[in-house]
């Protein structure tokens, strides 16, 4: 591998005659399944409670617990990429999530069930960070969009097609099937990896920073702790169980990000940062992330509110607007190549914002086709911004960076949907309890109709103020390229 700033991207692998299709088929299989498993479990919460005896508040463990335990994986994955071969992580994160799977699938009682989820979610953080880093090894820039754009098609499809898939095997096989259904094709992925996954990163054996591990846990976990429970209370964030974790969450994160630039070998290094493209793609990720898992939320909930609508006919109006996004995700990436990213969001943007205001005018008669074009189109912004942002923001970090730039968009992802679905949840009912205080027959249909509606209206007219941002950011971007000195490698010590 070349040490120099002219970096080689042919192919930067131990073995100069392997192929980049087949490791890039093991690490897609791999998360397509591991992601899938994300939302499969999410329909069959009420299954769960009746099955174990348990209620709403203890059953969604299943999906906060999952979510803690992948923040705090996560930021540890550049240190792990440092010390074990390419070879050695995947296979070992697809075991873990493997058995996590079988103990899931057989669990005797909640708590083991839940303990098989949490070992999943141990994979599942992994993989993505993985997957990321190795692709942005073995294909030059000027062919990562198309790469990336296969990527965004995983992320995107595995979670759309979750629900309804999961439906149809919890009507006809039981939940356990949930479990056991993924069991195959993960061993497939690790057979697979086996045979056909080489070695791509380099192995440096960093430091490991014990107390930074202990911050980035603290953190990352007390804050989506606080944020994903924030809505389960009238008072919202001014609940003890959710400001009181947010603020020691906040502390650590504090914490963490100091205690990086002090460190020779940082746990993640932040310096990623001082790239500007990398800097302008993480905020323009965040934003997209924020309107993105609020959108999903909220409207299945506002279908099911004032519209009258049944949970599986919420599901089904949104599912086109999941589907496409993932069948962009390829294309945009190829044009992304071609064109570069400024061409793209431009548009792309202005078509959020302009849909997130149309949104802000939803009332309980708004045509069901409006529903559907509408988040269509919101899709499809986001396959057209989100991803090309993020690749063109790594393509801009030297080499010995990737696994922190790809470590930093993984963390984010579940921490800005945390704090976006409560934000704008809190917002949601807060409007809505405002209406009703000055309706005349509070708890009559009509008044928790127009509440509602007034509700949503108010949250996706600040959602297209968000979005304006976005428009502005679009504006400012241009085609990065890898920056190689402008944050050194760091440089080992030769004791000879």
């Amino acid at each position: 591998m070349t040490e120099n700033n002219n970096i080689k991207y042919e192919f930067l692998s131990e073995d100069p005659n392997a192929k980049t299709l087949p490791i890039m088929v093991a690490l897609i299989i791999g998360a397509f399944f591991a992601i899938l498993n994300e939302t499969l479990l999410n329909i069959a919460l009420t299954t769960l409670m009746a099955e174990f005896d348990i209620t709403l508040s203890t059953v969604q463990w299943v999906a906060t617990g999952f979510m803690l335990v992948m923040a705090i994986v996560i930021p540890v994955s550049p240190l792990l990429m440092g010390w074990f071969t390419t070879r050695q992580l995947f296979i070992g994160t697809m075991v873990t999530f493997l058995i996590g799977t079988v103990v899931a699938a057989f669990a005797p009682t909640f708590s083991v069930l839940l303990l098989g989820r949490m070992i999943q979610a141990i994979g599942t953080g992994l993989i993505m960070p993985i997957m990321f880093n190795v692709f942005l090894l073995i294909y030059p820039p000027h062919k990562r969009g198309k790469i990336m754009g296969i990527v965004g098609l995983v992320i995107m499809f595995a979670p759309a097609i979750g629900p309804t898939l999961s439906g149809v095997i919890v009507e006809y096989f039981g939940w356990r099937f949930l479990f056991i259904f993924v069991m195959p094709f993960t061993v497939f992925s690790i057979l697979f990896a086996l045979k056909y996954l080489v070695n791509i990163t380099e192995i440096t054996k960093p430091k490991i920073d014990w107390i930074s591990l202990v911050y980035s846990t603290i953190g990352l976990g007390a804050t989506i702790y606080g944020f994903s429970h924030a809505g389960e209370s009238a008072d919202g964030f001014m609940t003890p169980s959710v400001f009181i974790p947010i603020i020691i969450g906040l502390i650590g994160i504090l914490l963490f990000v100091l205690r990086q630039f002090k460190l020779d070998e940082p746990l993640m290094d932040l310096r990623v940062f001082k790239f500007p493209m990398f800097a302008h793609a993480v905020v323009l990720f965040v934003i997209i992330i924020m309107m993105m898992f609020a959108s999903e939320l909220i409207l299945p909930v506002f279908m099911q509110g004032p519209m009258g609508l049944t949970a599986a006919a919420a599901g089904l109006l949104l599912l086109p607007g999941s589907l496409l996004n993932g069948a962009m995700s390829p294309f945009m990436g190829a044009l992304f190549d071609k064109v570069g990213p400024k061409v793209m969001m431009i548009p792309a943007t202005i078509v959020l914002a302009v849909t997130m205001f149309m949104f802000s005018n939803l009332t309980a008669d708004t045509p069901q086709w409006v529903i559907i074009a509408g988040f269509m189109l919101i899709m499809l912004s986001v396959s057209a911004t989100m991803m090309p942002a993020e690749t063109n923001g790594l393509n801009q970090l030297p080499k010995h960076l990737y696994p922190h730039g790809t470590a930093v968009v993984s963390t984010l992802q579940p921490l800005a949907g945390a704090i976006g679905v409560s934000v704008f949840i809190g917002l949601l009912n807060s409007r809505q309890q405002s209406y009703l205080e000055g309706a005349a027959n509070p708890e009559s249909e009509a008044a928790m109709t127009a509440a509602m509606v007034s509700g949503v209206e108010f949250v996706y007219f600040l959602i297209f103020i968000i979005a304006l941002i976005a428009v502005v950011m679009s504006f400012f971007v241009y085609r990065a390229k890898p920056i190689e000195d402008l944050v050194p490698a760091p440089v080992k010590k030769d004791n000879n």
